[in-house]
């Protein structure tokens, strides 16, 4: 049985999510478990998701779910916006509830950059970094 979609188009902050995630070389969107998932070869941001603090399940409808690098890992975990998501949470991805704050799309560009980067093939981070170094 598939899993019910958990999202809207119109949802907080999706339509920002999909520019920039959609913005990387070969980056592609399709559902998994009910919800926006963006690629290259892998997954590199979710929208949604859920958290298990205190043995509780609570739904983050309104997230995006990045992998960070393990040097602003421990900064991000500090940060209250931040959560260890259900699932993908033993394999390093943190949750940002963009409901949290007012949100900061270039922040939020810099997290889907870095998770990206961390599993594009090298031909396609070649591609994103001879894009903007004709930007600058």
């Amino acid at each position: 049985m598939p899993h019910p979609i958990m999202f809207r188009d119109d949802d907080f902050g999706l339509a920002d999510v999909r520019r920039i995630a959609l913005g990387f070389p070969g980056a592609f969107e399709k559902i998994s478990h009910g919800r926006p998932v963006f690629h290259a070869n892998k997954s590199f941001v979710w929208y949604g998701g859920s958290s298990k603090p205190a043995g509780e399940m609570v739904r983050h409808d309104h997230c995006i779910m990045i992998k960070p690098s393990e040097t602003e890992r421990p900064a991000l975990e500090q940060d209250d916006r931040f959560f260890v998501p259900m699932y993908l949470g033993p394999s390093g991805w943190l949750g940002l509830d963009l409901t949290a704050s007012e949100v900061d799309w270039d922040e939020v560009a810099e997290l889907i950059d870095t998770s990206y980067r961390l599993v594009a093939t090298k031909k396609l981070i070649r591609q994103l970094d001879e894009r903007t170094e004709g930007v600058s």
